[in-house]
């Protein structure tokens, strides 16, 4: 597994080991001393999640704060999306600053956002599974979430905005300025 770090510092990219042969593919996805080795953060994953959306659906930005901030190692296993995660610490150097990467079934790269980050996707392909290992549980008092077409984020989605689909919840999140703080 190669771990590419990104200019978030603790975001990190992960190309997998992929072997193949005439009887098809093999792949370790996870691996925690792996991990912990190439990420330099020690991560002990609680909890997984799927999600299954059709072409232009748009998730996000979402984060949980607090006690139950979590962070993510989020992947594609069927399809294709942008994949994008918004560095909210207060403190950071890139304090609202984006990564965002292109996550497939083919490609097979994983992409890890630690905790103190908005994250969101959108599905480029007919539809996608999209799944993500969370080391802390979910608790929706501790919900949080920035407006995906901010302009102060200028996030660049580089899909018509009309061929979206966005939830109604995720179409009344606040600005970034306006969201609620991570810690």
């Amino acid at each position: 597994m190669k771990f590419i770090p990104t200019k978030l510092e603790g975001c990190f990219i992960l190309e997998p080991t992929i072997i193949g042969d005439e009887r098809g593919s093999f792949m370790e996805s996870f691996n925690e001393r792996t991990f912990a080795q190439g990420t330099g953060q020690p991560t002990h994953f609680v909890q997984d999640n799927q999600s299954v959306s059709s072409r232009g659906v748009l998730r996000g930005l979402h984060y949980q704060v607090g006690e139950f901030a979590q962070a993510k190692l989020v992947r594609v296993l069927k399809g294709e999306v942008l994949d994008v995660a918004v560095d909210i610490r207060p403190k950071s150097p890139t304090y609202g600053q984006h990564v965002s990467l292109l996550l497939s079934g083919d490609n097979q790269k994983q992409f890890f956002i630690p905790r103190g980050f908005a994250h969101g996707f959108l599905v480029l392909s007919e539809s996608a599974v999209f799944f993500y290992k969370c080391d802390n549980f979910y608790s929706k008092e501790s919900e949080g979430g920035i407006i995906y077409n901010d302009p102060e984020l200028a996030i660049d989605w580089n899909f018509p905005e009309s061929e979206m689909t966005i939830s109604e919840k995720d179409t009344h999140l606040p600005t970034f300025n306006q969201a609620r703080k991570v810690w």
